[in-house]
């Protein structure tokens, strides 16, 4: 019964105090000092090999404690190997929210309606909501929203909004927009017109003004997205409000949902892109990305007047609802409330700031390393050439496309994991290309020739 192979010995090299005397408080009948696990911390998590195990049967594999406490350790050390995906994973408000894990926290319906019960955390979730309402620059009683489960509900609530408020409307998007926004189109039913980007993820404006031409008799609804998913772009809100104009688009026949998963906490402190001072309906952002937390999670913000096309009366609940969920996490609302309240807009501000700089040094040091690689503009996503080696990508989990890798510049992430990333990255491409026989890829078609360190550019690329 539940089985964890024991193959290999596992060193706590990379645990902290806080670390130990974490797992010390978690697992008081554990040996803390040295345990087994099947792969080392600095290699690539393999999945464990487990069975759920019955209670009072003989086991002669590890102990329930055993095994959590080595998947613990394993995490711990993979910390500082994670570089390719969103997620800020440097928070420590989990000891102190810890003992809210023993209640059960349900906030179903509105947010602004009272349960009838008592296990919720719909006030903590309002305060979270009108934090974002503030920041986006709507009244608090003109806007509506809820905590959802993560960015794709926030798009599919947004897309849901847009389709509702305008049934014969074509969702329009770019081939770089989040994979949901295609998913919401598919589950909705609707047309859809795929838009071109330019070469560094932004939405092609004339390529969108072309389309808008040819379905002038149809609504639109926008997908405009607040730094694309892999390579860090941003749609220019104000172009498009300009394109729908030129094109002949009312305010009422036009829908624009902002897609700012991982943006839409760093913009607010560069420029005002993001306000429902302009024409837009809603915007949502992920809660686990930039800010951090340790459930996926996300907000959703829209106009208080569109939300009707959605309500349902839900006698069951006691409670209207116009959430895509329903039953919803009611931690989550907590945790995003007390890094809110713990970080306040002046250190948000800090992170932006030290994220970009961060980005900025990580493009410039591969730069020197004649490394192909891209930064856009306000972005914390260096992309650049894919390395060869797959293990290599997975030690330093790196999220590819084509010949393409990025790297996401979090709060979390310190210059010695820059530095070591680079270094050991530059050591590897030693060994892949000494010989000759294998040479970087081009990707001049995907990031710019001017940002192309591949043979055939390097001149360029050089000057």
């Amino acid at each position: 019964m539940g089985s964890l192979s024991l193959e290999m010995d596992f060193e706590l090299s990379a645990m902290t105090p806080r670390s130990l005397a974490r797992r010390r408080l978690l697992f008081p009948n554990v040996n803390n000092k040295k345990q087994k696990v099947e792969q080392s911390g600095a290699g690539p998590r393999k999945n464990l090999q487990l069975e759920v195990l019955e209670p009072g049967l003989k086991n002669d594999g590890p102990s329930l404690d055993t095994i959590l406490v080595n998947y613990l350790d394993t995490l711990t050390q993979r910390v500082n190997f994670h570089l390719g995906y969103p997620v800020n994973i440097c928070y420590d408000h989990y000891a102190t929210l810890a003992p809210l894990l023993q209640f059960h926290l349900n906030n179903c319906g509105d947010p602004f309606l009272q349960n009838t019960v008592d296990f919720h955390s719909k006030d903590f979730e309002v305060a979270v909501l009108d934090w974002f309402a503030q920041l986006w620059e709507i009244e608090k009683d003109q806007y509506w929203g809820y905590v959802t489960n993560g960015g794709t509900e926030g798009n599919l609530h947004g897309i849901l909004l847009g389709r509702e408020l305008l049934p014969e409307g074509i969702l329009y998007a770019s081939k770089d927009s989040h994979y949901s926004v295609f998913k919401a189109a598919r589950m909705y039913r609707m047309d859809s017109e795929t838009i071109n980007t330019s070469v560094n993820g932004e939405m092609d404006y004339s390529d969108l003004r072309s389309k808008l031409l040819q379905n002038k008799d149809k609504p639109a609804i926008i997908n405009v997205t607040i730094g694309t998913t892999f390579k860090g772009a941003i749609d220019d809100v104000d172009v498009i409000l300009e394109t729908l104009k030129d094109c002949g688009y009312s305010q009422d026949r036009f829908y624009i949902h902002c897609d700012a998963a991982l943006c839409g906490l760093m913009t607010p402190f560069i420029n005002n892109m993001i306000s429902f001072k302009k024409p837009i309906g809603s915007v949502t952002i992920s809660g686990h990305k930039f800010l951090g937390c340790p459930m996926p999670c996300g907000v959703q913000i829209t106009r208080k007047s569109y939300i009707n096309n959605l309500s349902t009366n839900v006698e069951y609940i006691a409670s209207v609802d116009a959430t895509i969920s329903g039953s919803r996490n009611g931690l989550t609302p907590i945790f995003l409330w007390y890094s809110l309240s713990a970080k306040g807009q002046i250190g948000l501000q800090k992170d932006v700031k030290k994220c970009l700089d961060n980005a900025k040094y990580l493009k410039d040091r591969l730069q020197q390393e004649g490394i192909s690689v891209m930064l856009n503009e306000l972005s914390i996503i260096v992309v650049l050439e894919r390395p060869r080696d797959h293990e290599f990508v997975r030690r330093w989990q790196l999220s590819c496309v084509k010949d393409m890798a990025h790297v996401i510049v979090m709060p979390g992430i310190t210059r010695e994991m820059l530095d070591n990333f680079i270094s050991e990255l530059v050591q590897q491409r030693k060994q892949w290309y000494k010989d000759g026989k294998a040479e970087a890829p081009c990707v001049a078609d995907d990031i710019g020739a001017q940002n192309c360190a591949c043979s055939y550019h390097k001149i360029d690329y050089i000057s």
